[in-house]
């Protein structure tokens, strides 16, 4: 898990921007965005955060993500399919770029 705060300085993954529940994971070369939320809503804090991540060369992948959150993920690209989750024990929705 990383916690707000302990992303590369770089994301801007900090306690400024997203509040201390907010917490990214990393599983190979995909860091996943299971639970955020920006302190400012509309400030494009989340746009920078996914663009410094993918800028470090990893994939942005975001699982079963609000209604609101998928029409953003939507407008950038991303795409929803499934995957087998082993923890979660059955398929989880997780959106990409592809």
């Amino acid at each position: 898990m990383i916690a707000v705060g302990k992303a590369p300085e770089s994301w801007g993954f900090t306690k400024e921007r997203f509040d201390g529940d907010s917490y990214l994971w990393k599983t190979g070369d995909r860091i996943m965005v299971s639970l955020i939320f920006a302190k400012e809503a509309g400030k494009g804090y989340f746009s920078a955060l996914v663009k410094a991540i993918e800028a470090d060369g990893f994939k942005v992948a975001v699982p079963t993500p609000s209604g609101r959150m998928s029409l953003i993920l939507e407008r950038w690209g991303f795409k929803p399919h499934r995957e087998v989750d082993p923890d979660m024990g059955g398929s989880v929705v997780v959106w990409c770029r592809e």
